[in-house]
């Protein structure tokens, strides 16, 4: 994949380009022609595809030149050893549809072009295309369709895939990549995925942690697909984070995963496993009927809004002793069953409750992962649910950050003080006063990385 930073700095180039040659007037004649309906712009032999054929073949050409070592039509070509051999024709398929090219030859057979490689039968920006297609949820016959309906390029299903994995060795080094030393606040949530497994098709789930720095910006750290949860899956996920770097996390924000405490535990013994509140209130109300849902919601704020454990305690006593509470004892089962996890939060002050009592801070973005997968009936392999996900946090982020430029009045090109990528660039709500009121309750740990 190309680089995002030169990406931008192509774009921008060759729109001051265009730009210039709008201000010259140069452009005035074509426009006209446009209006007039005497010139079309796309489909095949459209303009677009023209301009792309007499740039490349103009490109070849001073490419063979430079390899001879004269231009064409120079009185001296006799006196070099090598010279032009016509051409032949191949065809390319571009973002805008199969573009034909005469590419130049030499007599020796020494000429390699670069512009338009032997071999590839593709340029650039159609591969940025299949691989973005892919990413926002399209699946390979899909885009095999889309490709030959809109721009009439045929690319077969298997040459799409191998362009799609051409990103698995970034997924691979985005996977292992240094960590920081230090997390306060680690999110931890899942999604099922249907992946092909032998001669069955089985359920498994693909977890996403995302981590806090001291500056409050978010990072995925991972991703991590296993078909069923428990301590050892978790102690080697806490294991290859504690060997990419991180040495210490405060608090980890999970649903109640199976084993995760005993692995956090195992990994960094002093930190904190805390259930999100709001996966906690869900499983509460799974079997509270319709007409009594919203008393029994209100009925548990004060359980988890209690100044403490003491206070919430009594709520939740109150509430099973309750009429309401009668009716719905698998309501507070849920809460008994969870106690241990779910109360610690109720030590901090109500900034710090907001940070760390839920994981909204990435079931948002599993919210739209969700919305990319439900075209697949199932995956091939583990590796393929990774290198969707990874493509589409991408995707995603790229779109939030966009968006969020739009909302500040900037331009795409502003330069933000995170990247717009993998989560980066959102900042915790309120972060500020929460890392104050950590800095208080864990002075030893946090403080020197202030």
């Amino acid at each position: 994949m190309i680089d995002k930073e030169a990406r931008e700095e192509r774009r921008r180039s060759q729109r001051e380009g265009v730009e210039a040659l709008e201000a010259s007037g140069a452009l005035d004649e074509l426009y006209s022609m446009i209006d007039a309906g005497q010139v079309e712009l796309d489909g095949k032999d459209g303009l677009i595809q023209r301009l792309i054929k007499a740039g490349l073949e103009r490109g070849l050409q001073a490419e063979l030149g430079d390899h001879l070592g004269y231009d064409k039509g120079d009185p001296d070509a006799g006196l070099f050893p090598n010279s032009r051999n016509g051409a032949f024709p191949k065809t390319v398929g571009t973002a805008v549809g199969d573009v034909e090219l005469a590419i130049p030859r030499d007599r020796d057979g020494t000429f390699t072009p670069t512009l338009v490689p032997k071999g590839s039968r593709r340029l650039g920006g159609l591969d940025e295309m299949i691989v973005s297609l892919y990413a926002g949820g399209m699946t390979v016959r899909d885009i095999e369709h889309h490709l030959v309906s809109t721009i009439g390029t045929e690319i077969s299903r298997e040459t799409i895939s191998k362009i799609t994995d051409e990103v698995l060795e970034e997924v691979t080094a985005w996977q292992r990549r240094p960590l920081e030393a230090f997390y306060p606040v680690i999110y931890l949530d899942a999604i099922v995925v249907k992946v092909r497994d032998g001669a069955h098709v089985r359920n498994r789930a693909a977890h996403i942690a995302v981590g806090v720095d001291m500056e409050g910006i978010k990072h995925v750290l991972g991703i991590w697909v296993q078909a069923t949860e428990g301590a050892k899956f978790w102690a080697g996920v806490c294991a290859e984070l504690a060997n990419r770097g991180v040495k210490d996390v405060l608090i980890v924000c999970c649903d109640g995963l199976t084993g995760f405490p005993e692995a956090i535990e195992a990994t960094w013994p002093d930190s904190l496993v805390q259930t999100c509140v709001v996966h906690l209130i869900r499983a509460s109300m799974r079997f509270v009927s319709y007409g009594q849902r919203k008393a029994v919601a209100a009925a548990l704020k004060a359980v988890y809004q209690a100044a403490n454990e003491t206070a919430a305690r009594a709520a939740l006593e109150e509430f099973a002793a309750s009429e309401l509470g009668k009716k719905n004892p698998n309501t507070v089962r849920a809460f008994e069953d969870a106690w241990d996890r779910f109360t610690p939060f109720l030590a901090f002050p109500p900034m710090l409750r907001r940070v760390i009592y839920t994981t909204n801070a990435i079931e948002s973005l599993n919210f739209q992962l969700r919305k990319i997968i439900k075209n697949r009936g199932h995956f091939p392999s583990d590796d393929a649910v990774v290198k969707l996900l990874w493509l589409a946090i991408c995707n995603i982020e790229d779109k939030r950050a966009r968006e969020r430029a739009k909302e500040r009045g900037l331009n795409r090109e502003s330069k933000r003080k995170a990247d717009g990528r993998l989560v980066e660039g959102q900042v915790t709500i309120n972060w500020k006063q929460a890392l104050a009121q950590l800095a208080l309750a864990y002075p030893e740990r946090i403080n020197p990385h202030l």
